[in-house]
């Protein structure tokens, strides 16, 4: 079957369509045909092996799958004897390593059923962007009805979600992002848009319950300005900082919330069958919708992943196989 892989970590170009064997799924494993893969700026630095603690999961001399993607949607090609969930031919969606592949081997419990009113690569799109919105919204953030809660990156993958998840939930959303994605924002829920070209949203009047930072480009003692008294940090940074930069990134926010009547917190969003069911329903209910910027053939992997790389990407890229 054909998969995206490399042998060694470095460039993205050292991705190549190549053939490997045709996976059998386990006793508790559903065996995916892929019809779209979800991508996000963990790939790439799988890809590159950096930042270094990515190695940790993906090897760390030489990668251990060397096939990029986290996210996939498809057809349950077969079951394992002891899968209860699902059957052949069900459309799924859900999280594994390795998704720019023809099949996957998946957990039975890292997989739900796909929304009916979601195209393969509209589900694709979901799996660790929306919950890692959701996680940070629902669990973190633990956001309520009237709050005031500020998005930034909101024009992302995540930060997409996150408005849609928080308005769900009854907030009154602002998102930043440039002027280019105001329309955007306010088509998939946002009450307020600031411009980041033109405004900083740590130097407003304005003070805010939850401020969930996707990019982290303020420093805290700027993002506590924007907060209320006892307002919550959350902060979800994907820019993949290295040695003792990263290091104090994330160690920073943890050592000033004891001093502070703030919080600040960091968080880890790992997939769970319960929480993809809730996305499910969201999507079912009309409360999210994935913003798809670009779909690439599995061919194009790389060109994908550079794109999403440079930094400009508005919501969700999707491979299709």
């Amino acid at each position: 079957m054909k998969a995206m892989v490399h042998q060694r970590y470095g460039s993205l170009d050292e991705l190549a369509l190549g053939e490997i064997q045709k996976p059998v799924p386990g006793d508790h494993e559903v065996l995916v045909r892929v019809q779209a893969a979800g991508l996000h700026i963990g790939d790439c630095f799988g890809v590159r092996g950096a930042p270094f603690a990515m190695r940790l999961v993906s090897g760390v001399l030489k990668p251990k799958r060397g096939i990029p993607g986290f996210d996939l949607a498809g057809t349950v090609e077969a079951v394992g004897a002891r899968v209860t969930r699902f059957k052949r031919g069900d459309e799924v969606f859900g999280a594994h390593h390795g998704t720019c592949v023809e099949y996957v081997t998946a957990a039975e419990d890292k997989l739900a059923l796909k929304p009916t009113s979601f195209s393969f690569i509209e589900a694709a799109s979901l799996p660790t962007s929306a919950l890692a919105a959701l996680h940070a919204v629902r669990d973190v953030g633990k956001v309520q009805p009237g709050q005031r809660v500020l998005i930034n990156a909101a024009s992302g993958g995540v930060g997409s979600f996150a408005v849609q998840i928080a308005k769900a939930f009854g907030a009154e959303v602002t998102g930043v992002c440039s002027s280019k994605n105001k329309e955007l924002l306010l088509s998939i829920g946002a009450d307020h848009v600031i411009d980041y070209t033109k405004e900083d949203f740590t130097s407003s009047a304005k003070r805010y319950d939850v401020i969930l930072d996707n990019l982290e480009n303020h420093s805290l003692s700027d993002c506590r300005r924007a907060l209320t008294p006892t307002g919550m940090l959350i902060l979800n940074s994907g820019t993949g900082a290295q040695g003792v930069k990263m290091l104090l990134r994330l160690i920073r926010p943890l050592v000033v919330t004891a001093f502070v009547p703030q919080r600040l917190r960091r968080y880890l969003s790992v997939p769970n069958q319960d929480d993809l069911v809730v996305l499910m329903r969201f999507a079912e209910e009309g409360k999210i919708r994935p913003v798809i910027d670009a779909t690439y053939p599995l061919g194009e992997t790389p060109a994908a992943l550079k794109y999403i790389e440079a930094g400009h990407a508005r919501g969700k890229v999707v491979v299709t196989l």
